[in-house]
């Protein structure tokens, strides 16, 4: 055997989605540091990097409802100073500070050393895996995102024309059935409320058929949302086909150029029973249906495992063909409260004027911390995994839950730590019971969990 890659031995920590804002290298708990630890003692350790890495004067805000989330450059040598060594740029803060802020992030990523994927100058360099050398192999990472606005994807490079800075999309459409009832009472207020006769206005303007396609008679366009009859209510998605190729080729492209395979999704939307009971994010806890059947599609086009973020909360894991599927990890660093400067548009949203102070953004727009993130533990504990191969083939999945603070001081939280006590157990029997839905057996021992493999 000439080279140590030789051995198909390879391990790599997974984290779900980091938003830093502040230093990383300074604190010394325990639990601190053994996180650190399964990091750096792993091959390669990733996350997804859900921030625009920029100085103030560097890119200009966007359009969102959201954070607009800063990660100041030189933040970046403590991220890596973690053990975190590839990231995913994939996701709908990418875009926080427009074409600028991407380009800027792509810079200072590529001056610091981390490999990246999930964004670029134009589509296609958004779309091409990031590569990392590591002692056990090369790593191919391949990371897209469906949590975007139509502005915020790339653009195709033409021969008379570049591209547009941006994300790569993996677009979706999601379908509202509804009973018959509720179909006929929707098909007339759009036409009493003349939407039909703008459509055919539109169709006899400069709009493609697709953008305007003609009436079905089992579907209705209302109010930008696809509508169809039947027995009952039900809310279905499915992915945009020509995303789904153009990813799956870079997939089978990494498949032939690296050793290890990694696939990212970035995902907001969620589906199943829960979907239409939820009263709160937290107790949403099923993914959409079109992510499963993109996971899948990755995993057969030569991906070693499939990792997804964006709930901020973790999902369920699911054994594929032998290869791991996590839906959803949660958030790693959740930092997205010490942010140094936030747009006009972000206090006007609170009627706040100019004299406000970034804390008192943040104060009105979680009520003095009982609404949204701050407002629900759940947001607060979620999980690293740890993925061992053995000769090519998963041998073990190790779960660690994390503790990020909540009811600390703002200027405290965000941080993970291992959980203990009660935390962590709470983590983890929710990972178990949700994985359940993929007839994934986990079990637990001393404050860590074990996917049946």
């Amino acid at each position: 055997m000439l080279y140590d890659a030789e051995t198909g031995d390879f391990a790599i920590a997974l984290t779900g989605d980091s938003m830093l804002s502040r230093r990383l290298t300074v604190f010394r708990e325990e639990r601190y540091q053994a996180l650190l630890s399964i990091l750096r003692e792993a091959d390669a350790a990733f996350t997804n990097l859900e921030t625009t890495v920029h100085t103030w004067d560097e890119g200009s805000p966007g359009i969102t409802q959201g954070t607009f989330m800063t990660t100041d450059p030189s933040l970046l040598e403590d991220l890596k100073w973690t053990g975190i060594k590839i990231v995913s740029c994939a996701n709908n803060h990418a875009f926080d500070y427009g074409e600028g802020g991407i380009l800027a992030t792509i810079k200072h990523l590529d001056e610091a050393g981390l490999a990246h994927a999930g964004s670029g100058k134009n589509l296609a360099e958004a779309r091409v895996p990031a590569y990392l050398d590591t002692p056990h192999g090369r790593v191919a990472l391949i990371a897209a995102t469906a949590a975007f606005r139509p502005w915020n994807k790339a653009g195709e490079q033409r021969p008379d024309l570049r591209g547009r800075p941006g994300i790569n999309p993996l677009g979706f459409r999601t379908t509202h059935t509804v009973d018959s009832r509720t179909f006929e009472e929707l098909r007339r207020a759009s036409s009493e409320l003349g939407f039909n006769l703008s459509k055919e206005r539109n169709r006899r303007h400069f709009y493609s058929a697709k953008e305007v396609p003609d009436e079905k008679e089992a579907e209705l366009d209302f109010l930008g949302n696809r509508f169809v009859p039947g027995e009952t209510f039900a809310i279905s998605t499915k992915s945009n086909r020509r995303d789904v190729e153009e990813n799956l080729r870079w997939i089978r492209e990494a498949r032939r150029q690296a050793d290890w395979v990694v696939v990212s999704l970035h995902c907001h939307e969620f589906g199943g029973k829960s979907l239409l009971k939820a009263r709160r994010r937290t107790e949403l806890e099923e993914i959409a249906e079109f992510a499963p059947v993109f996971a899948h599609e990755a995993i057969d086009a030569g991906a070693d495992l499939f990792v997804g973020h964006g709930s901020h909360v973790p999902l369920g894991i699911e054994i594929y063909k032998g290869r791991p599927i996590f839906y959803s990890l949660g958030n790693f660093i959740f930092q997205n409260e010490t942010v140094g400067f936030f747009p006009a548009d972000a206090y006007e949203r609170f009627d706040l004027d100019t004299k406000a102070t970034p804390a008192d953004f943040l104060d009105a727009r979680t009520d003095g911390d009982t609404k949204g993130h701050p407002g629900d533990p759940l947001f607060w504990e979620n999980i690293v995994a740890l993925c061992h191969f053995r000769e090519k083939k998963l041998s073990e999945v190790r779960l660690y839950p994390i503790d990020q603070g909540h009811r600390r001081p703002r200027g405290q939280r965000g941080r993970p730590l291992l959980a203990d006590g009660d935390i962590g157990k709470r983590v983890l029997e929710r990972v178990q019971r949700l994985s359940r839905l993929y007839a994934t057996e986990i079990s637990i021992r001393d404050g860590v969990a074990f996917v049946k493999v």
